[in-house]
C-alpha cells in the first residue's frame, strides 16, 4: 500500500530482525568489496559504504524490507560521473565520489522533505526496462576481464570485455577456476535453501585456497582493519561538474529502492511511502560522503533475502549495518581474496536483470513502448560508461513517441470530422 504522508516513528525491533539483518550483513560484506571496484573505489570503501549508511537509512525507511547499501547499478552510474574527472582508484578519485555522493544524498533529501516522491513516476517502465538492460549488460562486460583473469584495458566497457573473451591466451586458469567454482557454490545454496550463504561459502573457500596454493592471480589486496574515518571536507571546486550527474544518478538510481518497496507491497500489502523512501536514501548517501564512501542504493537482492529470512521492521536494515560496522576492524582477513571472486559474485546479481522476453513482450504488444525501450538500452550502452546520458536520451524518446501517439490521435479525429478539444 503507498502512503503520501510522512510519518516518522520508531518500532521496537523484533525476532525475525536480527536473523535477517545478520543473514544480509554475510552477503553485503563480499557485495561491498565488488560494487566499490566497479564505482573506480578501492575494495575497502565498499565496506565503509554498507556500515553507517545501511544503518541510518534504515531508522527513515518505511519498507520494513528495503536493505540499503552499495548497488551495481548505482555504482555504474558513478563511475562514469567521475572517470573522465579524475583516474579512477586515485585520492582525488576518491574526494570526489565522496562529494558525489553528497550531492546524491541532498538531492534525494530535499525531494523527500518537499513530499516530492512521485516524480519517480516519470521514469517510465519502458525507459527503467531499457536502461537496467543495457546497465546489466556493461556491468556483466566490466567484470569479464576480472573473472578471466585478464588485465583490463581503457578502451572502454564493452571493448575490453570483449577483448578479454576473444583472447583465451591472456585468461588465468586460477581464476577461472574460482569464478566457476564461485557460480557453481552461489547456485548450488540456492537449489539447497534459499538463506544458504553461498557467496560466503565461496569467499572463504577462497581466501583459504588462495592462501595456500600462493595465489598468483589478482586478489584485492591491502585492506586496513580500522573504522570509518569520518570526512567532512569536501572538494567544493568540483561542486559545478557533479551537480548534473548527481541530480541524474538521485532520481534515476531511486527507480531500484522504489521498484523493490512497490513489489514488496504489492506482494504482501505492506505500506510504502515514495517521499519517506527519499528522506532515507538521502540521509543514507549523505552517511555515504561522510563515511568518504560513494552514492549508495537499495539493493534488490539484498532486500529479497531480507524478506526471505524474516524481517519485520525497517530495523533489519539497522542491524545490517551495526554488524558491518563492527567487522571493519577485520576486513584485513579478505586482502587474499581472489578478485575473480567478486567478479563472479557481481555477474551473479546482475545477469538476471537482462530480460529479452520483457522486449519481446513489448514488441508484441505495444510497439511504441516497444521503441522506447530498446532506444533506450542502445542509448544506454552506446553514452557508457556515461550511462546517465542513455537514460536521459531514453526519457527523450519516450517524450517524442508520447507527441507522435497524440498527434496521430488528433489527426485521425480529424478525419473523422470529430471535434478536437483545445
Amino acid at each position: 500500500m503507498r502512503q503520501s504522508r510522512i510519518n516518522f516513528t520508531i518500532t521496537k525491533p523484533r525476532s525475525g530482525d536480527v536473523v535477517a539483518g545478520l543473514s544480509v550483513a554475510l552477503l553485503a560484506l563480499p557485495q561491498g568489496l565488488a560494487y566499490a571496484e566497479l564505482a573506480g573505489m578501492p575494495a575497502k570503501y565498499g565496506l565503509y559504504a554498507a556500515a553507517i549508511p545501511s544503518l541510518l537509512a534504515a531508522i527513515f525507511a518505511s519498507s520494513p524490507y528495503l536493505q540499503t547499501g552499495p548497488v551495481a547499478l548505482t555504482a555504474l552510474l558513478a563511475y562514469g560521473a567521475l572517470e573522465s574527472l579524475e583516474k579512477p582508484f586515485t585520492e582525488a578519485y576518491i574526494e570526489l565520489a565522496a562529494l558525489l555522493a553528497l550531492i546524491v544524498g541532498g538531492i534525494r533529501l530535499l525531494l523527500g522533505i518537499c513530499k516530492l516522491g512521485g516524480i519517480a513516476d516519470l521514469l517510465t517502465d519502458a525507459v527503467i526496462l531499457g536502461f537496467t538492460n543495457g546497465a546489466a549488460i556493461l556491468i556483466v562486460f566490466s567484470q569479464l576481464p576480472k573473472s578471466l583473469g585478464v588485465q583490463s584495458s581503457d578502451s572502454g566497457i564493452l571493448r575490453s570485455g570483449w577483448e578479454a573473451i576473444t583472447s583465451p591466451a591472456l585468461w588465468h586458469f586460477g581464476a577461472i577456476t574460482f569464478s566457476i567454482l564461485t557460480i557453481l557454490i552461489v547456485l548450488g545454496g540456492r537449489l539447497l535453501h534459499r538463506l544458504f550463504p553461498g557467496v560466503l561459502l565461496a569467499v572463504v573457500s577462497g581466501i583459504l585456497i588462495s592462501y595456500l596454493v600462493d595465489y598468483s592471480g589478482p586478489v584485492v589486496g591491502e585492506l586496513s582493519g580500522s573504522f570509518v574515518a569520518l570526512k567532512f571536507n569536501f572538494e567544493w571546486s568540483s561542486f559545478g561538474e557533479l551537480l548534473l550527474p548527481g541530480t541524474i544518478i538521485a532520481i534515476v538510481g531511486f527507480a531500484e529502492p522504489a521498484a523493490i518497496a512497490r513489489t514488496f507491497s504489492k506482494q504482501d500489502g505492506s505500506t510504502w511511502n515514495p517521499s519517506k523512501e527519499f528522506v532515507s536514501q538521502g540521509v543514507a548517501n549523505m552517511a555515504s560522503a561522510v563515511s568518504n564512501s560513494f552514492p549508495v542504493g537499495g539493493s534488490f537482492g539484498r532486500s529479497s533475502l531480507n524478506k526471505v529470512a524474516g524481517a519485520e521492521t525497517p530495523w533489519s536494515g539497522a542491524i545490517t549495518g551495526a554488524i558491518v560496522l563492527s567487522l571493519l576492524p577485520l576486513a584485513s582477513l579478505l586482502s587474499e581474496l581472489p578478485s575473480a571472486i567478486l567478479g563472479a559474485t557481481v555477474i551473479w546479481a546482475v545477469v538476471k536483470l537482462i530480460k529479452p522476453s520483457d522486449f519481446l513482450d513489448l514488441l508484441k504488444n505495444d510497439f511504441g513502448q516497444a521503441l522506447i525501450a530498446i532506444g533506450t538500452l542502445v542509448a544506454t550502452l552506446l553514452t557508457a560508461p556515461r550511462i546517465d546520458q542513455g537514460i536521459v536520451l531514453g526519457v527523450l524518446l519516450s517524450f517524442i513517441v508520447y507527441l507522435f501517439k497524440k498527434y496521430q490521435v488528433k489527426r485521425g479525429a480529424n478525419e473523422n470530422g470529430s471535434p478536437v478539444s483545445r
